[in-house]
């Protein structure tokens, strides 16, 4: 079964991709969409059969590679982990495949788009499905390829086309730590398949290995390369700027590369490695500071923003900070249960901004909206569906999962697990706060579109209306239905060896036995952002230009996204930028060119210019050349004849 679950996707993308022309946009849409249904109702009998009933298994399809003693299978390892993963997978992508269908109606590519996303469905289901660590890194570089094909979808954008080659190349970047922490597995472990990896974990916890002439600790070096490229996955602070960015793409791929997919690929490799990362305790610190600085880094960001899509897009990558500093604190369980929960409201806040960008005819921008809700109350409904389990507000998915890890950062009594509760609850005021904001802005006060704009305002057609009620249904019931099987009673039946924890890091279970205030902050804090929101946004609208000339400084520079994009443009791209163009000029031109392809041609036609010059088309130059032929000729014969 999990077969067709992982190849269906593969198959609707070659199909829309190579054959659209014949079966055209109508057959293309419904082949890929059709296939991802299935898929993900397949998902669902796959997560009651493993996660459910307790039958894990792995398939074998074929060996891949077979050099000397190195033989590595092509396999499908489905435990509850992967379990997990494929319903939250396919039933967002799915999801958002019928979206599609309504929102991307009018574009001229459309069979091109549908083979994009059922592509990257593909590689993302093929990396939570592997069995070893080659097999996973390649889903993992699938997926940035399919996503820098679909960020670059409007490629006759330059905006877009930008975007796409930061995503990629910033990927890249983390994908080598990735790549020398997978190198670095084989080396200590001498296999790269996790059913041989794990069990070895507790010998080799205090192996040494030497990494750049630096003798260390073996798994906290390895677990740090791999924890850079799940850096550059997630978003994580330092590595995170092609992700808001990628709001190029067409909104579609913004619900499926940051709710439920790409963005959760690192989340899931480091839960997927809980074995190893437990026996390197520094890692996992390490883990826990990068995850709540970013928790709390992205959410200042989303307060100053204006585009609807990067207010939603700095929200994944708070959230995604908030699942980091879960695995950092060793609760596994609930970083998987928040990036599900995660999913299904940040997909639908994402869609639900696209519905009301399709009916702003296409405006992104919330100063120029407001005073819509009555215009299209369906989707004002689901994005505060959306926003209450955003902020966590209960008894929505958000404050079931969310609430758990601040907890559990709080139960792990040590100065990062503080750290992280305190900048966690300061990231939760502030998700609740821009959350609102943006609900007000969007739909509340008097409009401030233009009046052809405003009397085209429609509701969105039931294509992009089901997903977005399909996904509000686990916004709202996925925590409280999941809760006992991530993080409550039932967790240890529940993961079974797909999750390892040492008995002393057990912060799931000690986050149940916390004080009651620390249970309340977090709450708290997201009611006093939205009372707040409320006063600046709708009681007393003149507040925030008045506090941002206060703050100015300050204000400018959170705006301006902390300068990380101008850092890194002084740092990094200008230097090569000039190194470039010097070795272009002084390089390739001057040397390379100089003395190669463009000195050879222009010494053959000077050449030529001198060799033509002897053609006069006078006859007796010619005649007096023939002579001098003739004089030569006999010169050589009587030269070389002399001593005969």
């Amino acid at each position: 079964m999990e077969n067709y679950i992982v190849f269906l996707p593969l198959l609707g993308a070659f199909i829309a991709g190579l054959f659209g022309r014949f079966i055209g946009d109508r057959g293309a849409q419904v082949v890929t969409t059709g296939l991802l249904l299935v898929s993900a109702f397949l998902s669902i009998l796959v997560f009651k059969d493993v996660a459910l009933d307790g039958n894990s298994r792995s398939t074998d399809l074929f060996t891949w590679i077979n050099s000397g003693d190195f033989i590595l299978s092509w396999a499908l390892n489905i435990d509850t982990l992967t379990a997990v993963m494929l319903i939250v997978v396919t039933v967002v992508s799915s999801m958002v495949h019928l979206y599609s269908v309504g929102y991307m109606s009018e574009d001229k590519s459309i069979s091109r788009f549908f083979s994009y996303l059922s592509l990257f469905t593909f590689f993302m289901l093929m990396l939570v499905t592997s069995s070893n660590l080659v097999q996973m890194f390649f889903g993992w570089e699938g997926v940035g390829l399919a996503s820098y094909l679909l960020i670059g979808f409007w490629y006759e954008k330059q905006s877009a086309c930008a975007a796409a080659m930061k995503a990629f190349l910033v990927n890249r970047v983390a994908d080598i730590g990735f790549a020398l922490g997978i190198m670095g597995v084989y080396v200590l472990f001498g296999t790269v398949d996790f059913a041989a990896i794990f069990p070895q974990a507790e010998a080799l916890s205090t192996a040494q290995i030497t990494f750049l002439n630096f003798e260390g600790h073996a798994l906290t070096i390895i677990c740090l390369l791999l924890f850079i490229g799940a850096m550059g996955k997630s978003a994580q602070l330092g590595l995170h700027t092609w992700l808001p960015d990628a709001m190029e793409g067409p909104t579609p791929v913004s619900a499926l590369i940051h709710a439920a997919t790409m963005v959760t690929a690192g989340v899931f490799m480091l839960c997927r490695f809980s074995p190893v990362f437990e026996y390197a305790p520094f890692a996992l610190e390490v883990v826990t500071y990068v995850g709540a600085a970013t928790a709390f880094f992205a959410a200042t960001i989303g307060l100053t923003q204006f585009d609807i899509k990067r207010v939603i897009a700095y929200s994944t990558c708070s959230q995604l900070g908030y699942m980091f500093f879960a695995i950092g604190v060793s609760a596994y369980g609930g970083a998987i249960f928040h990036l599900m929960t995660h999913a299904f409201f940040k997909a639908l806040l994402f869609l639900g901004a696209g519905s009301v960008i399709h009916a702003m005819h296409h405006e992104q921008d919330m100063r120029k909206m407001g005073g819509i809700w009555k215009m299209i109350p369906a989707t004002y409904l689901l994005m505060w569906v959306g926003s209450i389990a955003l902020a966590g507000l209960p008894p929505f998915a958000g404050f079931f999962s969310k609430d758990l890890i601040l907890e559990a950062a709080y139960a792990a009594h040590s100065t990062q697990g503080t750290f992280a509760f305190w900048a966690g609850t300061a990231a939760a005021f502030m998700t609740a706060f821009y959350s609102w904001r943006l609900l007000i802005m969007t739909f509340h006060g008097n409009p401030r579109a233009d009046e052809h704009t405003m009397k085209g305002v429609h509701e969105s057609p039931m294509t992009m209306m089901i997903p977005l009620l399909v996904l509000a249904f686990g916004a709202v019931f996925a925590g409280w239905l999941g809760y006992s099987y991530f993080v409550g009673d039932m967790r240890a039946e529940f993961w079974g060896e797909a999750i390892f924890v040492l008995e002393a890091n057990d912060t799931v279970e000690a986050a149940h036995h916390v004080p009651t205030w620390v249970k309340l902050v977090p709450l708290i804090a997201a009611i006093s952002g939205i009372v707040l929101a409320y006063v600046f946004y709708m009681f007393a609208p003149g507040l925030p230009a008045a506090f941002v000339r206060l703050v100015k400084p300050v204000h400018t520079f959170v705006y301006n996204k902390w300068m990380f994009d101008e850092l890194y443009d002084f740092l990094f791209v200008q230097p090569a930028r000039k190194l470039g163009r010097f070795l272009w000029k002084s390089g390739d031109g001057a040397v390379i060119d100089a003395y190669g392809p463009d000195g050879i041609s222009a010494l053959t036609r000077r050449l030529a210019g001198r060799a033509s010059r002897l053609q006069s088309g006078y006859v007796y130059h010619y005649a007096f050349a023939m002579l001098i032929g003739v004089v030569a000729l006999i010169t050589w014969y009587i030269v070389t004849n002399a001593g005969v």
